[in-house]
């Protein structure tokens, strides 16, 4: 049976599962992107920390948040959830990196 020929609720719910598993994917792309993000930030911790440095950098997050926010604009993503979402991506690094000094 073709889209043509199924009644609208029916083409609806074939398109939404589509949707739903598009979504599903993206999510572990996420997952696993963080993932491998913080493998790094983590290695960045322990340098900080043996190199006695300051678990934060104010002028590189700075950046990374005007960064994320030109991004988020060619990518048609709210700068606004982009610049909240990267801010609480950095809380977290900060924090394990803090660990890391303890």
């Amino acid at each position: 049976m073709t889209t043509e020929s199924q009644d609208p609720a029916a083409r609806a719910a074939q398109l939404l599962k589509g949707h739903r598993e598009s979504i599903d994917r993206l999510d572990a792309i996420l997952v696993y992107t963080l993932g491998e993000r913080f493998k790094h930030t983590q290695a960045v911790g322990r340098l900080k920390a043996e190199h006695d440095l300051p678990p934060s950098d104010p002028t590189r997050e700075a950046a990374q948040i005007a960064r994320l926010e030109d991004l988020a604009e060619q990518a048609d993503l709210d700068p606004e959830f982009a610049k909240a979402f990267l801010n609480f991506i950095i809380d977290e690094v900060i924090r394990h990196h803090k660990k890391h000094q303890e």
